[in-house]
């Protein structure tokens, strides 16, 4: 791994924008595109996508669910999901959302952070639900190798709210999410290593300027966010905005010219979220 995970991705958005793609190979959309469900369907999936969109967009987003669902075959597609990325130069952030404690949490971290494992990707979404100072084992081996976090601050489901809107000496657990976030990256350059995952779909209510690094905002295309939701609810954003989206590209396969226009058609109407 070279170079920081923050430094990376600056790069990488600067290249070729903010978008990030999801790939979600749930069972409907394997059928669309006349695949089985089985490992072979999400290998040939997985393939496609990556082939297609190298070179064209920033980082994607394999959701890991939807591999694990096929048992050990489907986490070895996604081993080797992760190494092709890899090899054509796409960044990956993995979709996990872990979060525990102690040596479990360590365990978590080496699996998806350590410099060899098989299922290491650039970056991996973790939980910070079980107190933000849990995911010190996670923080310190992304550091250590050169990869990324991305904590969940506010998510756009509805039984989030109840958790990530309750308040403590009047700042809600979302916001003190971000804010211990931003304190990790601190005095870094172009953008830190640490993000957040905010989603796209409603007002979050946060104040996101002292972040220095990337919010991971799902929920544009299918989901009902537009490039000018985005405008307006990340306005003034201390880092980069990455809109994510999965079902408005991944529907347009398996044609890869036809993911790729779908990508493009996005990437015009987004520009650059943030700064």
């Amino acid at each position: 791994m070279s170079g920081r995970f923050g430094a990376r991705l600056a790069a990488a958005v600067s290249a070729h924008g903010p978008l990030c793609v999801g790939i979600d190979p749930h069972p409907g959309l394997l059928a669309d595109w006349g695949l089985p469900d089985d490992a072979d369907g999400l290998d040939r999936f997985g393939r496609t996508v990556v082939d297609a969109l190298a070179g064209r967009v920033a980082l994607v987003k394999p959701q890991s669910a939807f591999f694990e669902r096929h048992g050990s075959a489907g986490v070895a597609v996604l081993e080797r999901l992760l190494a092709h990325a890899r090899e054509v130069g796409l960044l990956t952030v993995l979709d996990v959302k872990r979060g525990d404690i102690g040596s479990t949490m360590d365990g978590y971290a080496r699996a998806y952070l350590a410099d060899g494992s098989p299922l290491a990707a650039d970056a991996i979404t973790v939980s910070p639900y079980l107190g933000f100072g849990s995911l010190t084992p996670a923080v310190e081996l992304a550091v250590a190798t050169g990869r990324g976090l991305f904590v969940l601050a506010r998510t756009s489901n509805p039984e989030g709210a109840v958790v990530q809107t309750a308040t403590l000496d009047g700042r809600s657990v979302a916001q003190s999410v971000v804010d211990a976030a931003a304190e990790l990256n601190v005095g870094a350059t172009p953008l830190g290593d640490v993000g957040v995952v905010v989603g796209a779909t409603g007002t979050h209510g946060l104040a996101l300027g002292g972040l220095n690094g990337a919010v991971l905002a799902p929920g544009l295309g299918a989901q009902g966010a537009t490039p000018a939701d985005l405008a307006t609810r990340f306005a003034g954003v201390g880092g980069v905005v990455l809109p994510a989206a999965s079902r408005s590209v991944l529907a347009r396969g398996p044609d890869p010219t036809a993911l790729r226009a779908a990508v493009a058609e996005l990437a015009a109407q987004l520009g650059h979220c943030g700064a």
